[in-house]
């Protein structure tokens, strides 16, 4: 695959919205459409409520994933610093999105502002898109004119003495599991992360769940009984096993 046509098919990710790439990439198994990369429940592959999107407005970002660990100062080691996050996402396939998990102390982990004005202004350089952490930020003002989403447990206006833990290891933020170089999916809904090398197989699908969905939604909206719903569900696989939904 060319890079421009990889480019292009991370572009055209953006057409659609977080749930209609986890109904590809895993939440309904039994779907002709669905690749199954994931169990849906046991599999942490989405975030939860614990984190927010902050500029819902932005839409779709679609990035590779640079990941890093931020605790508090270490004694012991003293290693990694900011310059390491930033040569990861200047090594790292572009677009990139920062995934950063925050292990401070309960009764710190709330106060942390980890990121910042300058923070992303160095981030967005390099072609970094958005950052997803499963503690705070700060400086909204600041980043939501430069069109780079943050997706947050929640915002606050300081910090104090801080220290990158580690640089492009698997880790967890927001219930979900994220390996450096997976591709991520992210908007108001929350994110999704898949396999890079899934990238033509989400897209090819996607597509195809929008066409469905859309002559669905259509019939749905211009019946008036529940015959015709009926009548709508009746050619899914789903409608013959009451245990199952229609896709959302």
């Amino acid at each position: 695959m060319s890079q421009a046509s990889e480019l292009a098919m991370l572009e055209e990710l953006k057409n659609f919205n977080t749930p209609s790439i986890t109904n590809v990439v895993a939440t309904y198994p039994d779907s002709s459409l669905c690749l199954g990369l994931y169990n849906p429940w046991s599999e942490n592959w989405y975030t939860d409520q614990s984190i927010r999107c902050m500029f819902p407005e932005l839409g779709p970002r679609v990035g590779y994933a640079v990941t890093c660990v931020y605790g508090l100062p270490d004694p012991n080691f003293g290693r990694l610093t900011f310059m390491d996050v930033v040569d990861a996402l200047d090594a790292a396939k572009k677009p990139t999105v920062l995934v950063i998990q925050q292990k401070f102390p309960p009764e710190l982990a709330g106060k942390v502002g980890l990121a910042g004005g300058n923070m992303v202004s160095a981030m967005r350089a390099l072609g970094c898109v958005g950052l997803i952490s499963n503690g705070p930020s700060r400086d909204l003002d600041e980043i939501r004119p430069m069109g780079f989403q943050y997706m947050l447990s929640g915002v606050t206006a300081g910090h104090g003495a801080m220290a990158v833990h580690a640089v492009n290891v698997p880790v967890t933020v927001g219930g979900m599991d994220v390996a450096p170089g997976e591709l991520i999916h992210m908007d108001e809904h929350g994110a999704v992360k898949f396999p890079a090398d899934k990238l033509a197989a989400v897209l090819n699908n996607v597509r195809a769940l929008q066409v469905e969905e859309e002559t669905r939604m259509a019939a749905l909206q211009q019946a008036t009984s529940a015959a015709e719903i009926r009548a709508v569900f009746g050619g899914e696989s789903y409608a013959a096993n009451g245990n199952k939904q229609p896709h959302d």
